[in-house]
């Protein structure tokens, strides 16, 4: 990387369950690399556990007693709850927030990094502007006027902290850049395939999520699998339309079948937390926000958030009819729609869109 002396800084910008995973492998890696400072800061939101500050934990117990609770982190991980103090002198910045936060992150560390940081967003969401669809990475890229790569995949956070093997992709504008991130975060069960389309890997990233929602539905309804394989299928066509018609650049079929397309859907739809607090919402019949209360320990969902930004984003543009699976979950978690509508939609999708 141009312009960086000495070896490069690494701050990760977030120390959820799947920040504190990563933070896990970036720890580990950057011991054996000359090229890496072989100290990670990760910024912490503070919190008081049982009485203690959860950056005193982290720094104290190398554990994320909260988020990742039951793994170590390396003792190189050093917890700073200041942001700007935990992002000065940053040569490579890994975003990983839920992406309801992004804007005021961008406020809080513009103007406090070096001329030569870039940097990769782990965030699984889109932004709703002005002029419609924004990517988490278009947002940090405009505000800190860095370069962004993005990594998505079939990554469930517990998983990986336990080393069982999985794949991953990065999407990078600049290969070198993305190839540096390669560096820094692949491990033998870590593998990671780099490609040049990073708006689609980011757009997958995001939309599965609604996926996983629809899915968890349908568990709710006690449908099996046949309906759930239905829900991926249809699913996945809309991801691939959305995409041909909101992506920037060229759009590769091929992208869709890397681990951030089929194989993170495949996960989501039957291990992430968006199917689990969907199905919750069918058998309680209590609001997201409640279940996101009693059952994610404090951590945000991005699927019901996601089919929001993305419902506002197809209605601005007249094409609601065109994505019944998105629209069906976006009605049935804000409009009080009873949730056999998603079994309307799959009977009612169209064979083209």
């Amino acid at each position: 990387m141009a312009g960086a002396s000495g070896p490069l800084k690494v701050c990760i910008v977030g120390s959820g369950n799947w920040g504190s995973a990563v933070a896990k492998i970036i720890g580990n890696n950057v011991k054996t690399m000359q090229k890496f400072s072989s100290t990670v800061k990760m910024w912490v939101f503070e919190e008081t556990i049982n009485g203690r500050k959860l950056t005193d934990i982290i720094n104290n117990d190398h554990e994320n007693v909260k988020y990742l609770p039951g793994y170590k982190l390396p003792e190189n991980v050093i917890a700073v709850p200041n942001l700007t103090e935990a992002v000065k002198d940053a040569d490579l910045l890994v975003f990983v927030i839920p992406h309801q936060f992004i804007y005021k992150i961008c406020d809080a560390i513009t103007g406090h990094l070096t001329k030569q940081a870039v940097g990769i967003t782990l965030i699984k969401g889109i932004d709703e502007g002005p002029e419609g669809l924004r990517l988490i990475s278009d947002v940090i890229r405009g505000k800190m006027e860095i370069d962004i790569s993005v990594l998505m995949g079939a990554n469930i956070a517990n998983e990986v902290a336990a080393e069982k093997f999985c794949e991953t992709t990065i999407g990078c504008k600049i290969l070198e850049n993305g190839l540096l991130f390669k560096e820094l975060l692949q491990t033998p069960n870590f593998r990671i395939t780099v490609v040049d389309d990073a708006d689609t890997v980011e757009i997958c990233g995001a939309l599965k999520n609604i996926v996983a929602v629809g899915a968890g539905f349908c568990d709710g309804l006690r449908c099996g699998d046949n309906t759930k394989a239905a829900v991926i299928r249809l699913g996945l066509m809309e991801m691939i339309a959305f995409a041909k018609i909101f992506c920037k650049g060229q759009v590769s079929i091929a992208t869709f079948l890397e681990s951030c397309g089929v194989a993170d859907l495949i996960t989501t739809c039957y291990g992430g937390r968006n199917r689990r607090v969907a199905e919750a919402f069918v058998k309680t019949g209590k609001s997201i926000e409640k279940l996101e209360q009693e059952m994610l320990n404090g951590q945000k969902l991005q699927g019901p958030q996601t089919s929001a930004e993305v419902y506002h984003i197809l209605q601005q543009k007249g094409l609601v009819e065109k994505f019944p699976l998105f629209t069906a979950v976006y009605k049935i978690c804000y409009e009080g729609k009873p949730v056999q509508e998603m079994i309307s939609c799959l009977q009612s999708h169209p064979e083209h869109i």
